[in-house]
Formats: structure tokens, sequence, C-alpha cells
């Protein structure tokens, strides 16, 4: 348990997201890629893909895009099967994680996993109606600065 964990810890100011005060925001598809490559070159060259991100996280490389105003996040792994089966889920970045995960495992939909935290970042995976995988997630502050953009987090300079 981290110091920001503890019982009676002081809570972090929320932190809004895009200009906007909306507490949830559809945020990105993750699929998963069985060439990562090919996939960051198909985006890249028919929509204007760009990279802000690539690096290890969750044990696996991980490359975070913008497509426009959107975001995809790609995932090096194959996926178990093609089609539907290479979406894994989808993100939706929100203010004040715990107290989504809190609601949420209320209602018993928090079978699928325990809220993970650390460094004021965590998330959490819940099932939607016909087995739609959802992460519902809030980044941390302590990102480098073009993922904090990436989240609509960073502020002016």
């Amino acid at each position: 348990m981290s110091k920001q964990d503890a019982p009676g810890a002081a809570q972090a100011p929320l932190r809004y997201a895009y200009g906007s005060t909306a507490r949830a925001h559809l945020h990105h598809p993750h699929l998963m890629c069985s060439d990562l490559q090919a996939t960051i070159g198909f985006y890249r060259r028919w929509f204007g893909a760009e990279v802000v991100h690539d690096g290890p996280y969750a044990g696996t490389r991980n490359v975070f895009m913008k497509i426009g105003n959107g975001a995809m996040h790609l995932y090096e792994k194959p996926p178990r099967g093609q089609g539907p089966n290479a979406v894994h889920h989808l993100g939706i970045q929100v203010v004040g994680l715990r107290d989504f995960y809190e609601r949420m495992k209320a209602a018993g939909l928090c079978e699928r996993s325990e809220l993970r935290e650390y460094d004021g970042a965590g998330y959490f995976m819940v099932e939607a109606p016909d087995g739609v995988l959802l992460e519902v997630f809030e980044p941390g502050p302590l990102r480098d600065r073009a993922v904090l953009e990436y989240y609509g987090l960073a502020g002016p300079q």
C-alpha cells in the first residue's frame, strides 16, 4: 500500500481532461497486434496516425497513437482469433477513479478485477453488456508530458 492509498490520506484534487468538466471520456480502443510494426505502418499510412508513446506497460510493449482527435492503444501480443477478437477492450478515461470503482463494485460489476492504483494513477477492468471489456482508468500526474497531452491533461508549459 502506498502512502497515497493509506487510510486517512488526503485525496488529490480532481484533474479534468480536455478542458471539460465531464467526468468520463471514451478514450481508446485497445488492439491486440500479431505484427505491431505492420499495424503502426497501416494506421500511419492510411489515417495519418502519430505515435506519441512507445514503451513497456503492464509487462508488454504498448504503443499509444493519435488519429486526429482520437486515440488508440496497440498491444504487442497476437489476438485470440481475428476481427472482433483483436479488440481487447475500450478505454474509458474518468475523473475520480476510486469513486467510480466503489460505485461499480457496490453494483456487483467489478468481479473481473480489483482496483489497481500506483503513483496517482490506476485502472480496473469491468465487463459491460454482451461481454464488452472496459478498462476504466485515470492517468497519473507523473507521466511523461507527451503521455499527459495524449490524455488531455498537460496544461500550458
